[in-house]
């Protein structure tokens, strides 16, 4: 259909005729009449001779109708049970979602059953349903099938299991903050993440309820060595995951560390240069990425070693400065932890090398998981509880258990 302006074919006549393929006159065409109302015109109009205002057509309104249409169908065949699109899609029959574990930047987070199997199911917030545009949308579900087909075929102990996911479905349940309200329907252009539930929390509520008494070595060098091995496979599999922090790290019943969140990972691209912005979290980010300069898989080992330190000292790193004061402070005076004298030589050295402000001098992660399995913990070295501490950040020449 030819669409014309006003300025291309004059002033549109107040009345007109129109000749049907059958010879015959049509009634009177407005010529701002709606496209219902030619519908309803008798006969069959050629496109040629329809002329429409360009500036009478509500395209934003038909950007939602044609979404709105888009995800009922696809809705639809879901329902009708018909042969998934991919493998790792859920059947959402299947899926209960129960209650509200965690909310974050990128997502809502409940405890569920898939299969009789104890799950977490994440739940992408991509803003409320009719408010983003076809092409939007369509990006967003392109991108998301490239994380979640990354994702379902990895496969180490120290990375969180990946069971499903499902988008674009309206027929699932989620609990109301209120149980009285009973449930809510999810957006119809919404898409969930299904994995495993891990019983034992993050990493950062586990540090912070041994804040006081401190961890052994022995277990600092256990989780390091979790994380350490989670992120070497997944750099083995071309994968940065941008946002290496404690509160993206979960433990299971046995205390062993699996990596989590892949919210803002991406497989890493070849040009360092197609991979910028400022991804990450305050007191983790490396210099590079606070700068907004191009980063590659060593931005995840700078992060790392701001863990290691924080799982040493189950403490925060920074807690008293400002996103302003950190960001300046990291990229121009080299701002880092930090390490008490009671840490180990041969851990503070690591340490030291995953930060330093060169991402060429980081050492890779396997590299960083041989000098982890070579650090003697027979003999303690944890960091000095805070009542033995004596009121002093653990510079006494003392060694912790």
């Amino acid at each position: 259909m030819d669409i014309k302006t006003s300025d291309e074919v004059g002033e549109f006549p107040k009345t007109g005729t129109s000749e049907n393929q059958n010879g015959s006159t049509d009634s009177k065409l407005k010529g701002t009449g709606s496209f219902k109302e030619l519908s309803k015109s008798p006969g069959n109009i050629s496109s040629k001779d329809m002329i429409f205002r360009a500036d009478k057509i509500d395209l934003k309104s038909l950007d939602v109708q044609l979404e709105k249409h888009l995800s009922r169908v696809w809705s639809r065949n879901v329902e009708n049970n018909q042969k998934p699109k991919e493998e790792w899609e859920i059947d959402p029959s299947k899926l209960e979602i129960r209650y509200l574990i965690a909310q974050g930047t990128y997502g809502t987070v409940y405890r569920g059953t898939y299969n009789n199997q104890d799950v977490a199911v994440k739940l992408l917030d991509w803003g409320e349903d009719g408010m983003a545009t076809v092409a939007e949308t369509a990006a967003l579900r392109a991108s998301f099938r490239q994380e979640v087909a990354v994702w379902h075929k990895l496969d180490h102990p120290n990375v969180t299991k990946f069971v499903g996911a499902s988008m674009g479905t309206s027929n699932l349940k989620i609990p109301s903050k209120n149980p009285s309200e009973g449930y809510n329907n999810l957006p119809s252009r919404a898409c969930c993440v299904v994995v495993e539930f891990l019983h034992g929390g993050t990493l950062k509520n586990f540090l912070f309820k041994n804040r006081k008494k401190k961890l052994a070595f022995r277990v600092v060098i256990q989780l390091a060595l979790d994380l350490s091995r989670g992120l070497s496979y997944l750099h083995s599999q071309k994968i940065v995951h941008r946002d290496v922090k404690a509160e993206n790290m979960l433990l299971d019943s046995h205390r062993t560390l699996k990596i989590a969140d892949f919210g803002v990972a991406r497989v890493e691209a070849q040009n360092p240069q197609d991979m910028t912005g400022e991804t990450g979290t305050l007191g983790y980010m490396a210099p590079e990425v606070l700068d907004g300069k191009p980063y590659n898989r060593k931005c995840d080992v700078y992060s790392f070693g701001v863990c290691l330190w924080e799982i040493y000292c189950c403490d925060l790193p920074y807690p008293d400065l400002s996103f302003a004061e950190v960001s300046s402070a990291v990229v121009r005076q080299n701002l880092r932890p930090d390490i008490p004298r009671c840490c180990p030589s041969s851990l503070a050295n690591i340490m030291r090398k995953c930060w330093d402000a060169n991402p060429l001098k980081r050492p890779e992660m396997d590299e960083v998981v041989r000098l982890l399995e070579a650090v003697d913990t027979s003999k303690g070295g944890g960091m000095i509880p805070e009542d033995q501490a004596g009121g002093c950040f653990c510079f006494a020449p003392t060694r912790g258990p």
